[in-house]
Formats: C-alpha cells, structure tokens, sequence
C-alpha cells in the first residue's frame, strides 16, 4: 500500500465511488418525479400503487445487496462495480421511456438493484486500496459522491420542474418532466462505466485468490461461516451500525420531503427550493467529515451523531406537537441533516469496510448492506402509517428514542478504527477475543 502513487490511487477511489454518486442520484430523483408520473399513470388516487413505484427500486437494493458480497468473492470487485454501472445505464434509460407502469417498475427494479450492488461494493474496494493513515478519508469519498449524487437530483428536479400554477407547464411536466429528472442519470452513468475499465483488481481480492493455492482452503466464505461464534460480535456490531442508520429517520427527509416541508407551512415550488437547501447542506457538512474523520475518530464521530440527532429529533417533535410553521422547521431539518452527513453518513460506511475480516469482508459487506437496506424499506414504508397515527411529533420522538438506545449500544460495543490496518483490526475484532 505504500508504494501507490498518490494520484492514481485518488482516481482509482474517485472512479470506485461514482458508484456512490449514482447510488444518491438514483435514489433521490423519484421524490421530484412523484407528483408527475403519478398524473401520468393515473396513480394519484391510488396510495398501494404509489407506494410500488416508490419501493421497487428499494426491493432491487435489497436483491443487489443480497449478491454483492458472494459474487465479489468469487468474480472480483472491479468486475462488480462494472456490473453496477451497466444496470444504472439501462435503469436511467428505461424508467423515462416507458410508458407502462409495470415496466416503468421493472426498470426502476433494475436501478435499485445497481444500487445495492455499489453500495456494498464501492466502500469495500475503497478500503482495500488504501492505506491506513487516510483510509477513513477515502471511504468518506464514497460518501461524498452519495451526497453529491442527491444534490445534483435535487438540483436537476428543481430545473425541469416547471411552474405548475400555469397549465401548460404542468402539462409538460406530466408528459416529459419526470423522464428528463431519470434521463439525466444517464451521462453519469455511462462515464462510470467507462472509466471502471481503467481500474485495478483490489490487491485484497487478488491475495484471497492466490491463498487457496498455498493453503489449499477455498477463497471465499459463505454465510455459513460468517455465523460462526468467532464472527458474532463483529458481525452484530456491523448490523447494529447497518440498520442505525436507516431507523435514525434522517432519510424520511429525503424520501418524504414534500410531506416534511409541506407539514412545515410551505406549497410546492417553496419545498424544491427547501429541498436543495437540504442537499447543499448534506454536502457541506459531509466537506467537513473528510476532515475530522482522522483526526476525531470513527467512534467520536457515530457517537455525535446518535446523541445529536437524538435531541435535535426531541426538538423537532416538540415544534410539530405545538404546530410551528417556517423557518424554525426548515433550521431543525438542516441540522439534522447537518449532524446525519458529517457523522452517521459517512462513519457508517467507513466502519463497515474496516472491521471485518479479510476472508468474510465481502459476503459480510453484503450481509450488512442486505440489513440496512430491509431498515431503509421498514423506514419508507413506515412512516405514511406513524405519521398518518402519531402525527409529526409522535414519529419524530420515536426516531429521537431509537438514537438514544444506539448512542448506549454505541458507546459500549463501538471501537475506535482509526489508524490501524485492516490486519491490526482482524486481530482485535476477532482474533483476539
């Protein structure tokens, strides 16, 4: 690791994570497209088949998740990523040329499924071609490019979204709006594939593959032996960090803005612009995490974040029980947004990457991605209900108790990673319980 020249081990980490950049894109973009494909395919009255348009791409996360780890194992990260950035492709393509919904879900299926694939495979490759001393720093790129990814879905939804108080504009949003907002993807989409060729094999992969030739053993490792006792209390400090940053409820903000914003006292064309003040704020903040993840800590960091957004959580809560309106609602929501980006966003992918095993890194990369996505699909299909039963407050208070709980869980089980190799952390983490 020592011997990388410094500016192609950059570009190798900047190409693995637009992997990440595609992943935000992907997966903000529908919330601008909502209320018009909706009109388009007659869906508006309908909440079941509103929520199968919004929760197909999640079903692929979970299926691409699901395959990432073994797959890696056994083909290879860089062949993965390729994989990844073809499936974003034809997604992109697809879901703004159908006109039938059914289809228009399949290919939404096939960029969640992308999705998935990147989000375990991009940190991974990341981590396993750096080296120590900027690793967490690296892996926070991938974090980057996710936020990137969503500003510049929120930024394109805000461009082609026409005012709708003129007829003919909404007309056009109807019929060509939400296809340009799945359109734009394609660009990005395409220059990832395209540069994933230029790419090394992850020396990691490259090692596991010529061990069974000395050792005589097989490369890669199933679930079998990924729930082995000598595995569990890494394997459960991952799923716990996983799910944590799903059920902390920062995500709801994104996925359910226009209910967020509009609860908050402001119409449509109010709420795009309050959206992208969210997504610049994510990428700010997330600046800042490249910054103080080697000098604070992966610990300090996820600590920061359960505890902060635990209260700002109380805060917002308190402020929709006693129904404010305004700016005071939009601070609250950029802090939390603020507090998720620079702390549970990133530290959550670093960490994952860092401590698990050569051997069980893939399919436990894909076991735990597998987790936080089922906890991104019970947050999403959650919320309509809590909201709809405790009303704004009630849920916010909720995800401010379940960050009160992590914080404890955190504070006893997480280790601090920082600046030690992979190989230190194998016999800390597992050999040497």
């Amino acid at each position: 690791m020592q011997h990388f020249n410094k500016g192609f081990l950059y570009f190798i980490c900047a190409v693995s994570a637009m992997g990440g950049l595609l992943f935000g894109y992907d997966w903000v973009v529908i919330g601008g497209a909502k209320p018009f494909y909706e009109l388009f395919f007659g869906i508006s009255d309908s909440p079941l088949m509103q929520g199968v348009a919004m929760s197909t791409a999640l079903i692929g996360c979970l299926i691409g998740a699901m395959l990432a780890g073994a797959a890696a194992d056994k083909y290879g990260r860089k062949p993965l990523l390729m994989v990844s950035a073809v499936l974003f492709t034809a997604s992109a393509i697809a879901t703004g040329l159908f006109n039938d919904f059914f289809l228009f879900n399949i290919a939404r299926l096939i960029g969640g499924i992308g999705i998935g694939v990147a989000s375990a495979l991009s940190p991974m490759y990341i981590a396993e071609v750096s080296p120590a001393n900027i690793r967490g720093r690296m892996v926070s790129l991938n974090q980057m490019t996710i936020v990137l990814g969503i500003l510049a879905a929120q930024v394109v939804n805000m461009l082609l979204a026409r005012d709708t108080s003129v007829d003919v504009n909404q007309a056009w949003n109807v019929e060509w709006g939400w296809r340009w907002m799945f359109w734009a993807e394609t660009l990005p989409a395409g220059l990832f594939l395209l540069m994933s060729f230029f790419i090394p094999e992850s020396p990691v992969y490259m090692r596991m593959k010529q061990a069974p030739q000395v050792e005589g053993k097989k490369a890669e490792a199933g679930l079998k032996e990924l729930f082995q006792h000598k595995y569990g209390r890494v394997l459960l400090l991952g799923l716990v960090i996983a799910v944590f940053q799903q059920w902390c409820g920062t995500n709801v903000i994104f996925n359910y803005a226009q209910e967020i914003f509009v609860g908050a006292g402001y119409n449509v064309n109010g709420m795009f612009i309050d959206i992208v003040i969210t997504g610049i704020a994510n990428v700010i903040f997330t600046f800042v995490a490249l910054y103080t993840i080697e000098k604070w800590g992966r610990r300090t960091l996820i600590l920061i974040g359960a505890g902060g957004l635990g209260l700002i959580y109380l805060t917002l809560g308190t402020c929709y029980f006693f129904e404010m309106k305004g700016i005071m609602m939009v601070a609250l929501v950029v802090a939390a947004i603020s507090v998720y980006a620079m702390t549970l966003g990133p530290v959550t992918w670093t960490l994952l990457a860092e401590i698990f095993p050569h051997r069980i890194r893939g399919i436990a990369m894909a076991t735990c991605t597998f987790a936080l996505w089922v906890g991104c699909c019970t947050l999403t299909f959650s919320f309509p209900s809590m909201n709809a039963a405790l009303g704004s407050s009630g849920t916010f208070w909720i995800y401010s108790g379940i960050c009160v709980c992590a914080f404890i869980f955190l504070w006893r089980h997480c280790p601090e990673t920082k600046g030690k190799s992979l190989e230190q952390l194998e016999q800390e983490l597992v050999d040497g319980l």
